[in-house]
């Protein structure tokens, strides 16, 4: 392949496309004409020697080729921009969007903190939180550019993804206020009261029953839930109980709930933000990460 020959423009326009997988908003999206799209979209294909967009059922589908490139051309274009761009411009003038793939309750602590620091520092950023369909699928929408940050426990992560610890968390035991169990929670009273259990996938066996396996007990599970954002209302009509990271039970501010250690060794994790290496040098994600770290030292040390 000739590079003198290879307009950097097309490639600019065949991100747009392989993100879109649609001529019109791709279109939209970078401001041109959709005939301008469709025509930059057949010269694509020259190039590649690859449809790379085909139709299928509702509309176009990347093909194996175009799923493949998406993450290097973003790549590609990264350092093209770090190269050519602009130097650091102040962050009061910057207008961008930051899409950030989260779990409820990681969204719930942060995302007011984090909205009112940059209605100060960078008032142009538009934060978009996307929902929540598992780490591994945080890590895919990383690489492939669909997604700028994402909070969750990354167990193992390619080496392009880059990550730091916002907290450790550990677990509490949460209970209505004037639940009979409080203020003696042992093990006999935390297995006789049935349990709500948080899980995006309908599991009802958590490590936590399989720990109690192994000591020739179990627990009775009421009720699965797929949020977090459903327990406390839960607990608080309720007589359940449920096991509720710690930071996220200090963040329930009215006192309805009370809250115990279990009453057995439950492990805690390492909550995570992460990003594609491609973007450690952006200077928007860069503020946006430093102000979600800062919002989450403060939590842990509160």
């Amino acid at each position: 392949m000739n590079l003198r020959s290879i307009d950097l423009n097309l490639l600019v326009i065949l991100d747009a496309l392989l993100d879109e997988a649609h001529v019109s908003r791709a279109a939209q999206r970078l401001n041109l004409s959709q005939p301008a799209v469709s025509s930059a979209l057949q010269r694509c294909r020259h190039l590649f020697g690859d449809d790379l967009l085909e139709r299928g059922r509702g509309g176009m589908l990347r093909t194996a080729r175009g799923e493949a490139l998406r993450a290097p051309l973003k790549s590609v274009l990264a350092g093209i921009q770090g190269l050519t761009g602009p130097k650091d411009v102040p962050l009061q003038e910057i207008e961008r969007t930051v899409r950030i793939v989260t779990a409820d309750l990681p969204a719930c602590i942060m995302t007011g903190p984090l909205l009112e620091t940059l209605r100060q520092s960078a008032p142009g950023i538009t934060v978009i939180i996307q929902p929540w369909h598992g780490s591994g699928a945080a890590v895919s929408a990383l690489i492939n550019g669909d997604t700028d940050l994402a909070i969750s426990v990354f167990v193992s992560e390619p080496d392009d993804i880059m990550r730091v610890t916002l907290l450790q968390e550990t677990y509490v035991v949460a209970m209505r206020k004037g639940h009979p169990a409080q203020g003696h929670l042992d093990l006999e009273t935390w297995l006789a009261w049935p349990h709500v259990i948080v899980s995006g996938r309908g599991d009802q066996r958590t490590p936590v029953d399989v720990q109690l396996a192994t000591m020739g007990l179990s627990r009775r599970v009421g009720l699965v839930v797929p949020t977090f954002q459903l327990v406390p209302d839960l607990l608080m009509r309720t007589d359940f109980l449920a096991l509720l990271p710690s930071h996220s039970f200090a963040w329930q501010k009215d006192g309805s709930l009370v809250s115990a250690t279990p009453p057995i060794a439950v492990d805690g994790f390492p909550l995570h933000l992460a990003w594609h290496r491609r973007q450690t040098s952006d200077q928007v994600l860069s503020h946006v990460t430093s102000t979600i770290r800062q919002i989450f030292r403060g939590i842990a040390a509160g």
